[in-house]
């Protein structure tokens, strides 16, 4: 008898329906504080299905909204989704363009939902080298959510942690030149205060989607003692159970921070 070979997008669906996870034990165990997750796969889920690129993207888009709603639900209290690296401008010029102009959309339909859950939403990044256009939405989102009080959600576009790492070097640097700053006040705090992500407390868990186990210039500092998670569900298919299954793996894990448990 002949068995037909499963294609991989047939093998993916099994592997998302059988991420069933008990919502209510999850909850009922510590959370972690700040989730960040490497969104990858957009593409790669598209052309499984026959269709470009880019309406993997658009895909890939409206789950961030999915995800944002269901972890605010959950009272995780910080988000930092990787959606747009440095590196990724070497992409088709036709992909960057769609790239550039999907988040711009995205903004205007997602503020309603940024404000009835009281979310507040920034852009990291080197905005400046963005499109006018995009500069504009970031700036209306940021605006508008800057005094929700509930789950801080960060997006990176344009973002990559040796640059971000490399400008907050620059700026400690130049207060020191100035006399500022001393040597002896260069500490970890330091640190967090003159990086993008200042206020938010360490990455507790980092979700890298659609199979690669890489970090790829992400959070480099932030997640020092993270714990990683990698699936092979491609971002748009990483739904709510997906979710509860990487911090049920978070929450079986023993977090020692360098030390040893007595």
């Amino acid at each position: 008898m002949l068995f037909k070979k499963k294609s991989e997008l047939e093998v993916l669906e099994e592997i998302v329906s059988s991420t069933v996870v008990d919502k209510e034990t999850v909850l009922g165990k510590p959370l972690p504080r700040h989730v960040a997750i490497i969104l990858d796969g957009n593409g790669r889920w598209a052309q499984q299905q026959g269709k470009p690129r880019v309406f993997g993207h658009q895909a890939g888009m409206f789950n961030v909204e999915h995800i944002a709603e269901v972890a605010s639900g959950m009272n995780i209290e910080a988000m930092t989704l990787y959606a747009f690296s440095t590196e990724n401008w070497k992409r088709a010029a036709e992909e960057v363009a769609f790239l550039m102009k999907l988040p711009i959309r995205f903004f205007d339909r997602f503020a309603p939902t940024l404000m009835r859950l009281n979310i507040k939403t920034k852009v990291l990044g080197n905005k400046e080298e963005l499109p006018e256009g995009l500069q504009t939405a970031i700036r209306r989102i940021e605006q508008m959510t800057a005094n929700n009080t509930g789950m801080k959600l960060m997006i990176a576009l344009n973002y990559g942690a040796q640059d971000e790492i490399m400008g907050m070097v620059k700026k400690i640097a130049n207060k020191v030149k100035e006399a500022e700053l001393s040597l002896d006040d260069i500490d970890s705090k330091l640190i967090d205060d003159h990086l993008l992500t200042k206020g938010l407390p360490p990455v507790d868990l980092l979700i890298r989607t659609s199979g690669e186990q890489r970090i790829s210039n992400f959070l480099l500092w932030q997640i020092a003692y993270a714990e990683l998670y990698f699936t092979e569900i491609p971002w748009p298919a990483f739904k709510e159970g997906a979710l509860l299954e990487a911090i049920s793996q978070f929450q079986q894990r023993d977090r020692r921070f360098g030390g040893v448990k007595k």
